[in-house]
């Protein structure tokens, strides 16, 4: 026969795990989420890591991308919704496509739509306006672009770039990341009226690489 201390102790787990289920629950759902994490991805770097061993249209000698959408993230002050269950529409296979001049592919696009997107409670044709007024409020650096062969820079140097451009934004609102020794991404932090706004500490990590790789536009 169990004793009470025993009998206890099951109930203490159970209900532990009843409530560790439903703190996931609400961690993703959709439109529970506290700013959105703007993603912009070095599109040389990229191709130079792995695009191009893909043989990735977006890396093809006809384009020029430079900073082009990673995707747009709703995030909590600690950890990020994804894979949301939602009732709202999907986009369609066009709308995908469509995305694909500041994302590159419109199969990138429809893959932030499931992971991310159906985390912000919108549509997916609404998520991709949104996520395309996002984009056009960062001003990206015409500097980087004028690059004409790989150099190795300090990441802070892109922090600063992407600052002097952007005079709304603060470096508290702005996180370089690198991968493999290359500059990776430019995120931004921004409410959900798309304002910048200071990153969680979830976000708020800088590249220190001085020597981190950047390549030019081909």
């Amino acid at each position: 026969m169990r004793t009470a201390a025993a009998r206890g102790l099951v109930l203490s787990m159970a209900l532990l795990s009843l409530m560790s289920a439903a703190a996931r629950a609400d961690h993703d759902r959709p439109g529970v989420f506290d700013y959105y994490v703007l993603s912009l991805s070095w599109s040389p770097n990229w191709c130079l890591r792995e695009g191009d061993a893909r043989e990735a249209e977006q890396c093809d000698a006809r384009y020029d991308h430079g900073w082009l959408l990673h995707g747009l993230w709703p995030q909590h002050e600690d950890g990020y919704p994804k894979y949301c269950h939602t009732d709202t529409a999907d986009p369609t296979r066009a709308q995908s496509g469509d995305m694909a001049d500041i994302m590159g592919s419109g199969g990138l696009a429809w893959y932030q739509w499931k992971k991310h997107g159906r985390c912000t409670g919108l549509s997916g044709p609404q998520y991709y306006a949104l996520s395309r007024d996002a984009y056009a409020r960062i001003t990206r650096p015409d500097l980087l672009r004028k690059l004409d062969k790989t150099v190795k820079l300090p990441a802070s140097v892109i922090e600063e770039a992407f600052l002097e451009v952007n005079p709304a934004l603060s470096a508290a609102a702005l996180t370089i990341t690198c991968r493999d020794g290359m500059i990776q991404e430019a995120r931004v932090c921004l409410t959900r009226d798309l304002e910048p706004r200071p990153c969680g500490d979830g976000v708020s990590r800088d590249c220190s690489l001085d020597d981190a790789l950047f390549a030019p536009i081909r």
